[in-house]
Order: structure tokens, then sequence, then C-alpha cells
């Protein structure tokens, strides 16, 4: 069988929208028709997806949809929890459990743009101890940590599994 990234099934995608709406409700923002729409693609895409790729999509539907109408439809999901910003591979993906418990480490794909979201406050809280203890404080509760997921893996050859030497 082909590696084929998992789409959500349709009935789980309308109770993740089901659920968003609750939570915007509750906190009496507005899940517009735009941003829910943006919401669902996200969802039933089942990966991250980068601005333009979502620009193109969200066009099949609405024609005239507009770069800055996405980015604040993007931007209102984010505030409200129910999408991740990956700055490792500069593409959004959806929060499969924003009714959930919070998750604090996302691993990101840099090969794909797969998300696994994992969640380990013990670990989370060492980093931020030892985060501060430079002076400085984390910006964000979710920690990037950038990966190759198990498809990614299987493509790369085995003496260049992503190994970057730096040299300070």
């Amino acid at each position: 069988m082909p590696a084929t990234p998992r789409s959500p099934r349709s009935d789980t995608v309308d109770a993740q929208l089901g659920v968003a709406e609750t939570l915007c409700e509750q906190r009496g923002r507005r899940l517009t028709p735009i941003r829910r729409k943006v919401l669902e693609l996200l969802l039933r895409h089942g990966r991250s997806l980068k601005a333009y790729e979502l620009l193109d999509a969200m066009r099949a539907v609405h024609p005239g949809a507009a770069p800055p109408t996405v980015y604040r439809a993007l931007d209102f999901l984010m505030d409200e929890g129910l999408i991740h910003r990956l700055d490792a591979v500069n593409a959004w993906s959806a929060c499969h459990d924003a009714g959930g418990a919070p998750h604090d480490l996302l691993v990101v794909c840099t090969g794909c743009g797969a998300v696994a979201e994992v969640s380990d406050p013990a670990m989370s809280r060492q980093l931020a101890e030892r985060v501060a203890q430079t002076g400085y404080a984390l910006a964000t509760h979710e920690t990037e940590i950038r990966a190759l997921c198990p498809q990614c893996q299987k493509k790369q050859p085995a003496d260049d599994a992503g190994h970057h030497h730096h040299h300070h």
C-alpha cells in the first residue's frame, strides 16, 4: 500500500469544526464562514499547509479570496488556539485537539510538513526553567521540534539523515 497522508474522515472534521464553533461561542468570538473554511481546509488536509496552498484551496471555494483575508482568518484561528503556526516549515496546521488538554510540543516533519502534537508538561516545565536560567523567557507555550516523519526517514539515504554539522 502506498504511504498516503491520513486524510481525516468527514465526520471527524465536522465534529472538530463543531468543537471550534462551540469554543468560539463560549468566548464570544465569531467563527465566520471564511474562518471556518480556512480551519476546515487545514483539518481536511491532515498536514500543514503553506499560505499560498491555503489561498489556492480557498480560491477553489471563494474565487475572490485575497491574501489579507486568509491571513486575518489565520491570525484569528491562532489567537483562539485552533491552529498552530509552524515556523520550522513556514506553514500552518489545524490543532486536532482544540477542546482537550493543551499540547506543548509540536513535532514537525521538515520533509513533508506533517505534525505530531505531544503533551509533556514535565518536559516543558524543565525546558522553561532551563531557558529561565539564561535570563530569557519562552515566548510561547508551544515548542516546535524539527524532525523527520517515518515516511520521510525512509526516503532519505542513511548517510544523510539531516545531520548538519555546526561549527561554533
